[in-house]
């Protein structure tokens, strides 16, 4: 994880000006939190090409770059925090990492970055896209013919739209059966089935399931926010099986549904209950947030980040870096997980402590990662159909979208990781 001796002087000697380095720091004195990981993708494209050192743990996990005319009026037009750094300053942070619960990770990379949205996406709609377009990074819009042509193997990392893995329109049949989106959604998911040889929209969602596991098994690192957390595995489960009710797929249930699922297929989730009533606005019972089934399980206004060390689980710290320990509630059609229905490889990385509700996980898979964080947006507490964007300008040193945007990132350690 830490540059040879040799590779900091090739740095030095390769790199403009004096090897002379810029802190982006990441606690308190941030003006820009969001748009500060934005300046560390842009150090590692194309045409420069530099290495960007994560110090996870020193000043709420800080970047350093090279320091440069470019630097300096890239970090002021962004509005972003920058601290000239002069080489002796950059050894003095490396002994105090040395000596305490830090470490300094490497990051070589970009990451080619894309995003799985429907045709009819709006850009609102979706943390993430909001997330990477406040700090300027670079993405591609994909849909399930990129995935079943397996083009998404051409991406470093994927960030799951809020999509209904399950096949039944996100469950919203209940109260927008009749409304003009609901319907050309239906269509819309119809045809693309159609089109693609599959005989149902369920049968459709499926194949594309299973090609994103089988992209994660081979390298790929896995992002999802919301439904599409549980609905991935629910679908995968569900294997030779109708978990949907007549009246929105036209077919009957499979008898004895429940007993048929395939857990085994699951990359996360184990032994949940499906509630396949289409007027209940709830896939299963992974999620414990609030729902017309059952109350919310948990009741805390704040979910706890767990405290790793980095230098015993860098990956899992880098994921978790952040300028607070607790981060406010943000709720979804998924709001958090349900604790006892984890697989045991899964690592818990932010929770409602002692209420058996998870918010933030992860799981290495293959050669690859996956990392599910419930909730629809960090900054819109109950995120609403219909209800307009958030605009991000307003909330430039969110937890909640730095948690988005540490998994962006990723990629360009992780990658290194594996090579070495």
């Amino acid at each position: 994880m830490r540059l040879p001796a040799a590779l900091v002087v090739a740095w030095a000697l390769a790199g403009p000006g004096q090897a002379q380095f810029s802190l982006i720091p990441m606690d308190e004195t941030q003006s820009d939190h969001l748009k500060a990981y934005g300046i560390a993708y842009w150090a590692l494209q194309e045409p420069r090409a530099w290495v960007v050192e994560w110090l996870l743990n020193y000043r709420h996990g800080s970047f350093l770059i090279y320091d440069t005319e470019e630097t300096r009026r890239k970090c002021l037009l962004a509005g972003v925090t920058v601290e000239p750094l002069s080489a002796e300053g950059r050894d003095r942070i490396l002994r105090e990492i040395d000596g305490g619960n830090m470490e300094l990770v490497t990051l070589e990379k970009a990451p080619t970055v894309a995003v799985y949205v429907p045709p009819n996406f709006d850009p609102w709609d979706d943390a993430v896209t909001l997330a990477l377009e406040y700090a300027e990074i670079p993405y591609e819009k994909i849909w399930d013919p990129d995935v079943l042509s397996n083009r998404i193997q051409d991406f470093d990392w994927i960030h799951l739209h809020h999509e209904d893995f399950s096949g039944q329109y996100g469950k919203f049949y209940g109260q927008f059966r009749n409304a003009p989106w609901y319907l050309e959604k239906e269509r819309l998911f119809k045809a693309a089935a159609r089109e693609a040889g599959f005989p149902s929209v369920a049968a459709h969602k499926r194949a594309v399931a299973l090609s994103l596991a089988n992209y994660v098994s081979q390298g790929g690192f896995l992002f999802a926010m919301c439904s599409a957390c549980d609905t991935l595995d629910i679908a995968l489960a569900a294997e030779n099986v109708d978990i949907i009710r007549q009246e929105i797929d036209g077919t009957p249930l499979t008898p004895n549904h429940q007993d048929k699922l395939r857990f085994e297929n699951c990359m996360v989730f184990q032994n949940f209950t499906l509630f396949p009533d289409p007027y209940v606005y709830e896939f299963s019972n992974i999620d414990c947030g609030p729902s017309h089934v059952f109350p919310a399980s948990y009741q805390n206004p704040r979910f706890t980040l767990v405290n790793f060390s980095p230098k015993q689980d860098p990956v899992p710290c880098m994921l978790t870096q952040c300028h607070v320990n607790e981060v406010h509630e943000f709720r979804g059609q998924t709001s958090a997980f349900r604790k006892e229905l984890l697989k045991p490889e899964v690592q818990v990385m932010g929770e409602f402590k002692g209420e058996g509700a998870v918010k933030y996980l992860h799981r290495n898979l293959g050669e690859g990662t996956i990392t599910f964080l419930a909730g629809h947006d960090p900054e819109d507490y109950e995120h609403i159909v219909g209800e307009g964007n958030t605009e991000l300008s307003l909330h430039k040193n969110s937890p909640g979208y730095r948690l988005i945007l540490n998994n962006v990132l990723f990629p360009a350690a992780k990658k290194r990781q594996r090579e070495t």
